[in-house]
């Protein structure tokens, strides 16, 4: 499916020089002089090559035709992790080094989306949030104030972020998979 290159948005895969791309960032320029365009920093799937490439408006680009899977991670496995189908119940492999940048979002039993094109695992969408729990942070400080800038905490996951004062081990929190960042406690 052909889509302008303006429409597209940032993780969303395209078949690119004969490639399979996946966006990392896109950036809008509208320069003082001479047309807008858009600059995509791209990755490529299966060789993890990087791009960066400018499209005009009047750019198309092709979207990859992705078939999305409902899975759930089951658990890790050395230097894999282990993954269900939900409708089938086969369970897949995927290399470590494959997810290593949302592995410290997945517990056992989360439900994901896993992405596949011509029938090989390409990548996976996590939910828009995770709820784990806190095992390792500072104590509050007397006198410290709310208006403070937070504090380190490390989360069941081996995830480290910044939350408020207030957050004690053991506590549940509500975390952004897109940005990693800390947004309520979790009940």
């Amino acid at each position: 499916m052909k889509i302008s290159a303006f429409d597209v948005r940032v993780g969303n895969l395209i078949e690119h020089q004969k490639k399979l791309w996946r966006v990392l960032k896109k950036n809008h320029v509208k320069p003082g002089k001479g047309g807008a365009f858009v600059q995509l920093e791209m990755k490529e799937v299966t060789e993890g090559t990087k791009l960066n490439e400018r499209f005009r408006s009047v750019d198309t680009l092709e979207k990859a035709h992705v078939e999305s899977r409902s899975m759930q991670f089951l658990y890790a496995d050395g230097d894999s992790y282990v993954f269900m189908d939900n409708e089938t119940y086969e369970q897949m492999q995927l290399p470590a080094e494959d997810i290593a940048d949302i592995a410290q979002y997945l517990l056992p039993n989360t439900e994901i989306q896993v992405n596949f094109h011509n029938g090989a695992p390409i990548g996976i969408e996590l939910p828009a949030t995770v709820v784990l729990k806190v095992v390792e942070t500072e104590g509050v400080v007397k006198g410290q104030t709310a208006a403070s800038s937070g504090k380190p905490a490390e989360l069941e996951t081996g995830l480290r972020l910044t939350v408020p004062a207030f957050i004690n081990v053991g506590d549940k929190l509500k975390v952004n998979t897109e940005t990693g960042e800390y947004m309520e406690r979790a009940d």
